[in-house]
């Protein structure tokens, strides 16, 4: 593998530098020969850096580069002002390290929609794509499913979508090892005349492709794993991440508070705590760590806002493996 350099930004998650510089520290453990550019008030970084220093006695095992940048760029800013007025911020200027070839990934907990604009202002994207597609994996039945797009396009044209399909099959064959993924349009059917005119023609063109299209599926078929990848708009796509978050999270709870309603269940839950963590870590999307923008020279990831050390960790882990499968 080419030398790789990936640029973390250390200030935009709601957990603070320290888990990001942590989830830093364990990826450079796991992929020692990845160049971290960490991204941030270099005060802040350099002084949290030394307190985590402390829980690894044997020494350090990373080595770091700083780009020093003060600025924070909040959730609660209007993402076209806050990139153009906040030039030093942690975003900004890890966009702007992607930019000038100086990394070739980057990761953020930050403002997605701060994110997004930065992206357009910053970032070129592949030859011929109208639009890069944020997308995300959900567990279902039979393994993963990429779901694209997941909120960068709310509207789209259904060119977009064909390209939505192409580039997470490429995602799934070349980064999760899936030899022919499926490729399915999100509807309101299954048929092929179901949904608007927009769909109609987005299944005319991802049917006359070189795509695996197996047709429409139905929201329900998402985590049944009928498709490995689900194309939708950044629309569809957000409401689907959200409720299988939601539902999940949801779920989990109602089970647990059923079975510490009695002795008897509470007995069933210990015999069954195995299982009932095997399943808790599908639904973990610290277990994936982000979402990356695909249809760009350059792999961008979002993190989860709220991402803690392990988020990060495996964050930095998708640029790793999106990078091994373009050399």
């Amino acid at each position: 593998m080419e030398k790789l350099t990936i640029a973390v930004d250390t200030m935009g998650g709601d957990l603070g530098p320290s888990a990001v510089i942590e989830g830093a520290v364990l990826a450079s453990q796991e992929f020692p020969a990845i160049d971290l550019t960490l991204v941030g008030d270099e005060a802040v970084m350099v002084e949290t850096l030394a307190n985590i220093a402390k829980k690894y006695p044997q020494g350090a095992p990373y080595k770091f580069k700083f780009l020093h940048a003060p600025e924070v760029i909040g959730f609660d800013e209007v993402p076209t002002v806050a990139i153009k007025q906040k030039k030093n911020s942690s975003m900004v200027m890890g966009l702007k390290h992607l930019k000038s070839g100086e990394a070739q990934g980057f990761v953020s907990a930050g403002s997605t929609g701060a994110l997004l604009v930065g992206i357009f202002a910053f970032v070129k994207r592949q030859p011929g794509i109208h639009r890069p597609a944020l997308c995300t994996l959900l567990p279902t039945k039979t393994g993963m499913t990429l779901l694209l797009d997941c909120g960068a396009n709310a509207e789209v044209k259904p060119a977009y979508l064909l390209q939505f399909g192409q580039l997470g099959a490429d995602y799934m064959q070349n980064v999760m090892g899936v030899k022919t993924p499926r490729v399915g349009l999100v509807n309101i059917g299954t048929e092929k005349e179901k949904g608007t005119p927009l769909l109609q023609e987005a299944y005319e063109l991802l049917e006359n492709s070189d795509l695996n299209f197996v047709g429409n599926i139905e929201g329900r078929g998402i985590p049944a794993g009928e498709v490995d990848v689900a194309v939708c708009d950044g629309f569809v796509g957000n409401v689907v991440l959200k409720l299988t978050e939601g539902l999940s999270k949801t779920l989990m709870g109602m089970i647990k508070e059923e079975l510490m309603a009695s002795k008897i269940s509470k007995l069933g839950a210990i015999l069954a705590k195995g299982a009932f963590g095997r399943l808790k870590k599908k639904f973990d999307y610290r277990e994936v760590g982000g979402a990356p923008f695909l249809g760009l020279e350059s792999l961008v990831v979002k993190a989860h806002g709220s991402s803690d050390v392990l988020a990060i960790k495996n964050a930095i882990r998708q640029c790793v493996l999106y990078s091994q499968s373009k050399n």
